[in-house]
């Protein structure tokens, strides 16, 4: 089934993230059973924001929608099942105020320029697996480098968090 959840301390970073950063248009990539999502739909729901959580399994989507249903989430969050370099290049410049990305790894370099597009200004990204798959990142990370307008830091919290802040 390939049920992948971020550690139970990095769910609680994402919701203090959320929360700090008062982000109401919240993206995540890589849904699973809806684990971290939950985490992000209740810190949506107190910053009075949405969460919009992509995943390219219906069976997994499915389950995070009835995990969010049984919490009480269910209204603040919305599960499509898409790829989401699909997604990506259907949203429009300046969509999303903070990004969780929770995928396939691999993948990333090739979602940056749709994703960096879509990234608001003063916009969050946090990417999972930064310490436990970093040699999958190292691609990644360059780009991230590369751009002047971004600041990081490793937090080495459950995998690993690569969190990022867009200059505003």
């Amino acid at each position: 089934n390939r049920l992948r959840n971020v550690e139970p301390e990095t769910a609680e970073l994402l919701g203090v993230l959320v929360r700090a950063t008062r982000s109401p248009r919240i993206l995540e990539v890589g849904t699973s059973n809806g684990h971290s999502t939950l985490w992000l739909a209740d810190a949506a729901d107190a910053v009075g924001g949405r969460v919009e959580t992509l995943d390219i399994d219906p069976r997994r989507t499915e389950l995070a929608r009835v995990n969010l249903e049984r919490a009480g989430l269910a209204d603040v969050a919305d599960c499509r099942t898409i790829g989401a370099a699909q997604a990506l290049s259907e949203y429009p410049d300046a969509a999303w105020d903070f990004v969780f990305l929770d995928a396939e790894r691999p993948e990333y370099p090739g979602y940056w320029p749709n994703l960096r597009r879509a990234l608001a200004p003063g916009a969050t990204l946090a990417i999972d697996n930064a310490i436990s798959h970093e040699s999958e990142l190292q691609s990644f990370n360059r780009l991230l480098g590369d751009d002047p307008h971004l600041t990081s830091a490793l937090v080495p919290i459950g995998a690993g968090l690569i969190v990022v802040a867009l200059d505003v």
